[in-house]
């Protein structure tokens, strides 16, 4: 979740890296060899090929876990918040120094820190909502530094428990991206020993992880898992980012063709035995946006995309007559519309009078069958990414509060 100049989040394209030394590691430290639930051989004589049981699916849970990024912490978000049913909030984020100290000049820990945040935790607690702090590490320089330094680890550790203590925070997530497969290892045990110090000082503390939906992603949270997280995040979105063709930003199934979508990496989390029980399925609360050739549904690319975020946009869905595309393969909203050139650039030679520019979003109807996958899947429950890029906009709420009671109906 690195950060543009504006404040804004400039996401990381979802990689499809086969990965295989990754997974390989990841499961021999979790001493796990064979996919979950193998059954026993069946059949009659004759019959040398073993059959294996169907998976068990864990009976659903209804958790809503929702991050608050640190750009999103105004006056109006702890009302926005106190409308929103979560069952937990997460606090996005603060990080360490080289040094394994709190890094206490950094926007997210000043506004988690300061009155605003302050209000957040208090009001959360006073409603019976968990809230968690993230502790973000990003870049594979500094997460590789990290994991070879156990003495920087250690001071981390004890720094991010004392702040815990002191801000009263019921838990931590740790959102560590771009880390090189070799460390995987030893996130798990960072994540084991964070525990057991959070644990120490507050004995019904929780430890998260937010994990990629990629083969990296899907080793991670087997790491993590192995090591007694509480929680897995599967960050499920970015399958389509600024530098991919047009599409859904966390689609159900492709219409490019490409396999990677949500059930394929719910399939790498089960195949590394990831606890369905413990996972939260991360959606979107944001779109992408991407100059394109003409104004149909899957028009290429003409150039780079960028991230759309619904509450900066209300004048789309304020102009009279605005009725967006629902594409059901990928479960997304879509329009398009031609913005005018630059009167100073060359003019088009095809004569064309503007660009067009097409958006894909998650709404609250391309969202439900998201969710109704979390259910089916038998997962802890859903997430979101972000909190607050939603605000003044009808649905989300009441989504949220339907599926958290368990009223979510098939269409």
């Amino acid at each position: 979740m690195t950060i543009r100049a504006n404040g804004l989040p400039l996401r990381r394209p979802f990689r499809r890296s086969a990965i295989l030394v990754a997974l390989v590691v990841a499961v021999a430290a979790c001493g796990q060899t064979t996919p979950r639930s193998p059954g026993p051989a069946t059949g009659g004589p004759g019959e040398d090929s073993a059959v294996p049981d169907p998976t068990r699916v864990p009976t659903p849970g209804h958790e809503t876990y929702g991050f608050v990024p640190y750009w999103e912490m105004d006056d109006g978000i702890a009302t926005h918040l106190a409308d929103t049913d979560l069952t937990t909030v997460a606090l996005f984020s603060v990080t360490h120094r080289r040094s394994g100290e709190l890094a206490t000049d950094q926007n997210g820990y000043r506004r988690i820190s300061g009155a605003v945040g302050q209000q957040i935790i208090r009001e959360a607690r006073e409603r019976g909502t968990r809230v968690e702090i993230v502790y973000s590490s990003f870049g594979t320089r500094k997460n590789e530094r990290f994991y070879t330094e156990p003495d920087v680890q250690a001071r981390w550790i004890t720094e991010l428990v004392d702040l815990v203590v002191k801000l009263g925070f019921d838990g931590v997530n740790v959102d560590v991206e771009s880390l090189p497969a070799e460390h995987i290892v030893d996130y798990g045990a960072f994540v084991g020993r964070l525990r057991a110090a959070l644990r120490e000082r507050v004995p019904d503390g929780q430890v998260s992880v937010a994990t990629q939906g990629n083969a990296r992603g899907a080793a991670m949270a087997a790491a993590a898992a192995a090591a007694g997280a509480d929680r897995i995040f599967l960050m499920g979105y970015d399958y389509h980012w600024e530098g991919s063709g047009p599409g859904a930003s966390a689609p159900i199934d492709r219409y490019d063709g490409d396999e990677a979508d949500l059930e394929w990496s719910l399939d790498l989390y089960r195949a590394l035995s990831v606890p369905e029980e413990r996972t939260i399925l991360g959606l979107p609360l944001y779109g992408m946006t991407w100059p394109v050739e003409g104004p149909d549904l899957g028009a290429f690319a003409t150039g780079r995309g960028n991230e759309w975020v619904p509450r900066l946009n209300l004048r789309v869905f304020e102009a009279p007559g605005f009725t967006p595309i629902y594409e059901p393969i990928e479960s997304v909203e879509f329009y398009a519309v031609q913005r005018p050139l630059d009167p100073s650039a060359v003019p088009s030679p095809s004569g064309a009078v503007g660009q067009w520019h097409a958006v894909y979003y998650d709404s609250p109807r391309s969202l439900a069958p998201k969710l109704r996958l979390a259910d089916e899947r038998g997962l802890a429950g859903a997430g979101f990414w972000a909190i607050g890029y939603e605000r003044g906009l009808p649905g989300y709420g009441e989504l949220l509060t339907t599926f958290q009671a368990g009223e979510l109906r098939a269409p």
